[in-house]
């Protein structure tokens, strides 16, 4: 360990994220590989060593490379689209809308950034695409944040990283007081009616559907959508259940915990403790606060339009942290309706919002890619 102040920061700062993720079980999936990658580069550096002529690297830096390259998102990708049951969407189409409402906070932050860029501020100007990598984080998708970073700005990919994961495991700390600020106590009450049952047809030809949609009209998505989906087909054609459960299970595990340890692994004080790493983290938290507060703009006009009908509520879950924005969605309304059983409702644009976010990704790319 060196004697850097800024370490001994980044070590106290990982051993609160650790507690947040045992004690509070802030998404301790993510939250807890994160924190223990943060702690052991800031207390053993050569963990992330490169390799030189005459040492190999540390163990992180040859993990790390599934980050780096890319690899990684598609991948977990895949095993969230094994996971996921997009009914929900498929039974209310209107969600698309909302999971479109809440990438807001992208583009709100991109022209931020961009903005910020502009001033000449020093330690804080951001060229486009750096710009575009971090407003990405709004979308609170940890891997569409990474595979985006490694195209545009892979200098940055350590601080996003950080940033978009740490934000989608604080969702139920972030989330609420937005949903709370911008809707009233009737807003929150709402029940909303009984989804429609969807066929096994309808779940087969969706994911077929929607990758053969989005690879012609935005090929720069089709990595990301592609895995999306494949996952997804394999979940609803019941015909490769052993292969299906190995990528929502034994596949997604690993990922998870080899992206998480290398990218809490990136949290080194010298790099972390800096202005621009600092402008990174608050220009995502915007980010983040924005697409939130979008989602449940757009669900109070829905709320209008509907007469009563939609919960304004489900909106915020357009963001992409999926299950995780789903259920803070059902927790806000149950505070003021306990017989209120929004989940179903906010799985709608909670899982349209990783499309949505996705598609954005492949926006981003094909213009300052």
């Amino acid at each position: 360990m060196t004697n850097d102040w800024r370490n001994y920061i980044m070590i106290g700062i990982a051993c609160i994220l650790i507690y947040l993720a045992i004690k509070k079980e802030f998404e301790p999936l993510l939250l807890l590989p994160i924190a223990f990658g943060m702690m052991m580069v800031n207390l053993y550096p050569a963990i992330m060593a490169e390799p030189t002529a005459t040492a190999n690297g540390g163990l992180f830096y040859y993990l790390y490379q599934g980050v780096k390259l890319g690899i990684y998102p598609p991948l977990i990708f895949l095993g969230i689209g094994a996971m996921t049951d997009f009914g929900p969407l498929i039974a209310n189409p209107k969600s698309f809308l909302l999971g479109a409402a809440a990438q807001l906070g992208i583009f709100l932050t991109f022209i931020g950034a961009i903005f910020i860029g502009n001033l000449g501020i020093p330690n804080l100007s951001f060229t486009a695409q750096e710009a575009g990598s971090i407003a990405i984080i709004g979308g609170a998708d940890g891997p569409t944040a990474i595979f985006v970073t490694s195209k545009l700005a892979p200098q940055l990919l350590g601080p996003i990283a950080v940033a978009a994961y740490s934000y989608m495991a604080l969702v139920p700390i972030i989330q609420p007081p937005i949903m709370k600020a911008l809707t009233t106590k009737k807003e929150r009450a709402v029940v909303m009616e009984q989804l429609r049952p969807v066929s096994k047809l309808e779940k087969i030809l969706f994911p077929i559907i929607v990758t053969i949609l989005i690879s012609l009209l935005l090929p720069d998505a089709a990595t990301l959508v592609g895995m999306l989906m494949l996952g997804n087909l394999m979940r609803e054609s019941g015909v490769v259940s052993r292969i299906a459960n190995t990528a929502q299970n034994e596949l997604m595990n690993i990922i998870t915990i080899f992206l998480g340890v290398t990218v809490g692994a990136t949290a080194s004080g010298e790099v972390f403790l800096s202005p621009q790493t600092i402008g990174i983290i608050i220009l995502g938290l915007l980010a983040f606060c924005f697409g939130t507060a979008g989602g449940v703009l757009f669900g109070k006009l829905m709320f209008i339009a509907t007469k009563g009908k939609v919960n304004p509520l489900i909106g915020s879950a357009g963001v992409s942290a999926v299950p995780m924005a789903a259920r803070v969605s059902q927790k806000v309304g149950q505070e003021e309706n306990p017989g209120n059983f929004l989940l179903m409702h906010a799985m709608g644009p909670n899982v349209s919002g990783v499309i949505g976010s996705a598609v954005a990704a492949g926006v981003l790319i094909s213009i300052l890619g």
